[in-house]
């Protein structure tokens, strides 16, 4: 069986039609959405880094390899992450995040754990 496509995107991006389905994996929702606004897609807020790991990041890009572990860390045994799983094995599934460097975030990190590397 091949592996299900994992994309990253930012969640102001429009939907494109090779998403799959949308899949928002911040803690807090993003500023000026409706509930039902499709950028966004299915909610995962579970799934996010913690509060307290958030801040201690900061996006700071010194700090990205650290954050990555601590937050695979903080994952272990999360029920929202096999979920996911479970969601990319069905259909491609694109993780949306309203930060602004998707590739230093945690949907990057999400990504690369449910590719499988």
């Amino acid at each position: 069986m091949a592996k299900s496509r994992v994309w990253v995107a930012r969640v102001y991006d429009d939907p494109k039609p090779d998403d799959g389905q949308r899949v928002l994996v911040d803690r807090v929702w993003p500023r000026g959405f409706r509930k039902d606004d499709p950028r966004v897609g299915t909610w995962y807020k579970d799934v996010a880094p913690s509060k307290e790991l958030r801040e201690w990041y900061g996006h700071k890009p010194e700090r990205f390899d650290e954050f990555a572990k601590r937050y695979k860390k903080e994952l272990q045994g999360n029920q929202a992450l096999d979920e996911l799983r479970k969601l990319t094995k069905r259909q491609v599934v694109t993780l949306v995040t309203a930060t602004r460097d998707v590739q230093g975030s945690q949907a990057a990190v999400l990504a690369t754990l449910l590719k499988g590397r």
